[in-house]
């Protein structure tokens, strides 16, 4: 196996991960974000208020998100498992 071969699996991996981050977290930023604002323009200091939403958010981006992350992450390793015999030989 080349050193060329092995970066684009590794690269690969990474966009992967990601992706698979980015489906999870991005959608508790924006509300974070939203909520700091709302703090800001109310000045109201409560950390449960921000904490809370956020929580919500991320919770309900695995449950809508879950099974395609669950499919994505299989699909990367059947992929892998197929690539070992180009790998090892």
């Amino acid at each position: 196996m080349t050193p060329e071969a092995l970066i684009d699996i590794f690269r690969e991996a990474l966009a992967v991960i990601v992706l698979m981050v980015a489906v999870i977290i991005v959608p508790g930023l924006i509300v974070g974000l939203i909520v700091a604002v709302f703090q800001a323009a109310t000045s109201i200091n409560e950390q449960t208020l921000s904490f809370l939403p956020r929580l919500l958010v991320t919770l309900l981006a695995l449950m809508m998100a879950g099974h395609w992350l669950v499919r994505t992450m299989m699909d990367f390793f059947l992929e892998m498992v197929n690539l070992i015999p180009s790998v090892i030989g």
